[in-house]
């Protein structure tokens, strides 16, 4: 299917899309619309990036218009649910756009933001409802919305739903929708409990799958850094200087990870922006406005972000954390490489993270290039280091570990790195030492500890 006008879409649509000057649909848009519009339920398998939003709104916008009905009070005639509050503003401004000859009623429900005013929007019924599913939940329970009236019901990004613990919810949500409606699912994974919710919400649904599973971006040069995690602040600040950024989405792990990141970039000389659950929705907001403006050209994320993002000129996609959930490392690349561009995908591997890597490689099936920094600053492979006297090895085996310095992860004091309470990794497998001679780190270390706390290394590496 070459153009939209083969679709068969009504008039003020086409229109829609001719103002936004789309001409032809995408595999996901070409395969999907013709069996919604029929009104058969649908399974839609796709990456992000592919235009899977369009996909379901066209059709559905098709069927307000050919069957106008008006929306009961408290009640809506579509219910889409989607996992993030970003991602369901953005749905919601999709059905703006593609409508906007349309005569359509919108709301939107979700968390961080006080629920009155959202009340007050559904007082009259609306066509059209997106929502998260705890906000829904909560105008549930007040008889703020009545789901008696749905015609249509959209699950989007029905994976990461599953990721966040969301199941229950749904289920809850789907037994007050009427039993006679059209359900379309979207996904990028189809892992198998979502593959059994499919089999208990959908009847006899079309599958369409326009990509492998788990498939990532064509277009995305992926490249993984194995690196010592204190140094990956320094790592990434380098690369935000030296590679051809336009915009740049680096992904957290923690929410408090992510605030750590913007500090350490900020004493770079880097201005950043945060994202995550903490941040209140006017701050995300404000955030991803600067990022879309450019008034902010790094922004760091958890994965609450990794689908909720459509950002034109993500250049950059770096994974300062690996992700713990192989999948979530397919939903993070795919914010680059949009709309046919190409994007960079780099991801920093400390040795605690090799396991995701690995399994992340299995689930793409495909071994990803990578670099190892630790090599490129003399620092050898633990199994490849000189023998050390028993007491400089127990002492570092203590000080080193689960790779991180200081026992665990988390475990060094925030913005103190390299204090002198801790106990020291060998100098060799840090920065200095670089010949990674034994004699040459236990000089250094003399030398660092006559120095004192504001010896050589206050400055060795920025608070992670």
């Amino acid at each position: 299917m070459k153009s939209f006008n083969d679709l068969g879409l009504a008039a003020p649509i086409a229109r829609a899309l001719a103002d936004e000057k789309y001409e032809s649909p995408t595999p996901i848009q070409a395969e999907a619309i013709p069996p919604i519009m029929t009104g058969r339920d649908l399974v839609g398998i796709a990456q992000t990036g592919t235009g899977k939003t369009a996909a379901f709104a066209l059709p559905i916008l098709n069927h307000l218009l050919t069957k106008r009905l008006r929306a009961e009070q408290r009640s809506c005639r579509v219910l889409i649910l989607s996992p993030t509050r970003e991602l369901s503003g953005q749905i919601l401004e999709s059905f703006r756009t593609y409508g906007r000859h349309v005569r359509l009623t919108t709301a939107l429900a979700i968390g961080g933001v006080p629920i009155g005013r959202q009340v007050r929007s559904l007082v009259n019924g609306v066509d059209v409802l997106v929502a998260t599913p705890g906000r829904l939940l909560d105008l549930m329970q007040s008889n703020a919305v009545k789901l008696d009236r749905v015609e249509v019901f959209v699950l989007d990004e029905a994976d990461r739903m599953l990721d966040m613990g969301f199941i229950r919810d749904i289920r809850k949500i789907v037994a007050k929708i009427p039993a006679q409606r059209q359900t379309l699912f979207f996904s990028a994974t189809m892992p198998t409990e979502i593959e059994k919710l499919v089999g208990e919400l959908l009847r006899d649904p079309v599958r369409v799958a326009v990509t492998p599973q788990a498939k990532t971006a064509d277009r995305v040069e992926q490249r993984v850094v194995h690196i010592e995690r204190g140094e990956k602040g320094n790592l990434l600040a380098e690369m935000l200087k030296s590679e051809p950024v336009d915009r740049a989405l680096v992904f957290t792990r923690t929410k408090h990870g992510a605030d750590k990141v913007v500090r350490a970039l900020q004493k770079a000389g880097i201005a950043s922006e945060a994202i995550h659950g903490n941040k209140s929705q006017n701050n995300r907001e404000r955030a991803l406005a600067n990022f879309r403006s450019g008034k902010v050209r790094t922004l760091i994320a958890t994965d609450i972000a990794a689908r909720g993002i459509d950002v034109d000129g993500v250049s950059h996609v770096f994974n300062y954390d690996l992700p713990n959930v192989p999948e979530s490392y397919v939903h993070r690349i795919g914010r680059t490489a949009r709309a046919g561009a190409e994007g960079i995908a780099i991801s920093f591997c400390d040795r605690d993270e090799v396991p995701f890597l690995r399994d992340i490689e299995k689930l793409i099936r495909l071994s990803i290039p990578s670099a190892d920094r630790r090599r490129d600053q003399s620092t050898a492979p633990l199994a490849a280091q000189p023998a050390q006297p028993a007491r400089n090895r127990n002492r570092n085996q203590r000080g080193r570990g689960n790779g991180n310095g200081n026992g665990g992860r988390h475990g060094r004091p925030e913005g103190r790195p390299g204090h002198h309470g801790r106990p020291q990794q060998p100098r060799g497998e840090q920065s200095g030492a670089k010949d990674g001679n034994i004699d040459s780190v236990a000089f250094m270390q003399r030398k660092r500890q006559q120095r004192g706390n504001q010896g050589a290394n206050s400055t060795q590496r920025p608070a992670q």
